[in-house]
């Protein structure tokens, strides 16, 4: 069984992650989600190929600046990004299948 990372409450500020290089996705939710728990292993398998991938678990809710700014609105939401641009979003992935196919695109 993979490790559960805890979603951070610290979050960058959007403009450091803007001026990230390569490829970085941020994954939005929170410990105490459903959803996020029960994505949690599609999201580990879908990861294994890609360990060296900047991954980002960030804590949203209201009031959360980080996730206003990408228009989070339900949790998890995996953010694709390079070179600070958005390539491609997931919102409650069904399967690491699902996730693949983004990682495909960046």
């Amino acid at each position: 069984m993979a490790t559960r990372t805890a979603y951070s409450p610290k979050a960058p500020a959007r403009a450091e992650i803007d001026a990230f290089p390569g490829v970085t996705v941020i994954e939005f939710g929170t410990d105490w989600c459903g959803y996020c728990q029960g994505a949690q292993a599609s999201i580990a398998k879908a990861f294994e190929p890609h360990a060296g991938i900047r991954h980002l678990k960030i804590e949203d809710g209201p009031g959360r600046p980080l996730g206003r700014s990408f228009k989070v609105k339900l949790w998890p939401t995996l953010i694709f990004m390079r070179d600070g641009a958005e390539i491609a979003r997931i919102v409650r992935p069904a399967n690491a299948t699902e996730i693949a196919e983004a990682f495909a695109s960046v």
